[in-house]
């Protein structure tokens, strides 16, 4: 299945929970950067933890960053994180939680 993709800038596209198949797609489609916005094990069983997202884009040539996030409680030491992250991350960047909206609100709070 194709993933659903948001581009929030030329720099920044947001999308919902990914797994590590999906990290080859990811590099093919020009992203040089994955932000991981969803903790660990909120999903349940099915949702891929970090570490083995982390591996799998590691081993397609991408960049990774884990930045959790609860829903609706982003923390100001999440967007300051978030913040030095994007800004030096090598562009453009791919950020995902489970529908992709935590990782857009962080990236609108970051530009605040």
């Amino acid at each position: 299945m194709a993933l659903v993709v948001k581009q929030i800038s030329a720099d920044f596209s947001v999308t919902g929970q990914i797994t590590t198949g999906d990290m080859a797609e990811i590099a093919r489609s020009g992203f040089k950067t994955v932000i991981n916005n969803r903790p660990d094990h909120e999903g349940g069983g099915d949702q891929p933890e970090s570490a083995m997202l982390e591996a799998a884009a590691k081993s397609v040539g991408l960049n990774y960053a884990y930045i959790p996030v609860i829903p609706n409680h982003i923390e100001p030491e999440q967007v300051a994180v978030f913040r030095a992250c994007f800004a030096s991350a090598e562009k453009p960047v791919l950020a995902f939680c489970r529908t992709g909206n935590r990782a857009s609100n962080l990236y609108q709070l970051g530009l605040a």
